[in-house]
């Protein structure tokens, strides 16, 4: 169910866990009062409200706490593509130190990793998998850097730094791969949903003589922690879904890298 509310179009996770939700909320004091009397309600008030506070609160700390950890996890997620970029960038601009062969196969490869990064291993983040074309592309890198070159000797100065912006490279891969398989585990998906059912049912058993407002307070309760919690659904996986991150930095350096062979 999780599964399928990360990757479904936002409009349809609203309509189903927040729209859904809502209506079944505002239904359950209707269904409470039809077979339960207004007077036996009434009676535990003062001790469910204190019940009631103490549910509530449980559940808006470990709601807010995942909230947190998800956010951070997607805003991590960004910087980690942004650095990617920036390590294949300087890659491409230190693949002039090298001698003219070298350079150009460096270059190729590093061209061949973006376009493989963008079009094969982003579809396949959103299956939560890596993609095995990507990481050829990425060997292949290294193995332009590794073969010896014996007509030209290797520039000693530049290729300490290539190698240094190369491990940044294959390390922000890893990153971003590991943060597309979501940063809660099930057992907490388990506890959110439940906490988020137990804490709206509470309020069904609270008597009031006006059902018509218990009904918009149960409503109201129930647009908040359900919008909460699609917030943590759609933004847990940060590379699926309608909410994701873009391969847009590495595409602008793909297309710098263009404009600098057209300019040759």
């Amino acid at each position: 169910m999780v599964a399928f509310l990360t990757s479904a179009p936002l409009w349809v996770s609203g309509i189903l866990l927040v729209g859904l939700g809502t209506v079944l909320s505002m239904l359950g004091p209707v269904v409470v009062r039809r077979y339960v009397k207004l007077e036996k309600l009434a009676v535990n008030n003062e001790v469910a409200g204190f019940k009631f506070a103490t549910v509530g609160v449980l559940y808006a700390v470990l709601l807010a706490f995942s909230v947190i950890v998800v956010w951070q996890k997607y805003s991590d997620a960004e910087v980690t593509v942004m650095k990617e970029g920036g390590a294949a960038a300087a890659l491409y601009h230190l693949a002039n130190g090298l001698d003219k062969p070298q350079g150009a196969a460096l270059s190729k490869a590093l061209t061949g990793y973006l376009e493989s990064a963008i079009s094969d291993e982003w579809p396949a983040m959103e299956r939560g998998v890596a993609s095995h074309k990507t990481w050829e592309k990425l060997n292949a890198i290294y193995a332009t850097l590794l073969t010896p070159n014996s007509a030209a000797p290797r520039n000693t100065a530049v290729m300490p730094e290539i190698f240094s912006q190369l491990d940044v490279l294959t390390q922000t891969r890893r990153v971003r791969l590991a943060a597309a398989e979501g940063a809660i585990p099930g057992v907490l998906w388990a506890v959110l949903f439940g906490g988020a059912v137990v804490t709206i049912v509470f309020t069904f058993f609270f008597g009031t003589k006006n059902l018509r407002a218990q009904v918009l307070m149960a409503g109201m309760l129930a647009i908040l922690i359900l919008s909460e919690l699609l917030i943590t659904v759609v933004i847990d996986k940060p590379f699926t879904g309608s909410i994701k991150v873009s391969p847009e930095p590495l595409a602008v350096i793909l297309t710098d890298f263009v404009g600098v062979k057209m300019g040759e």
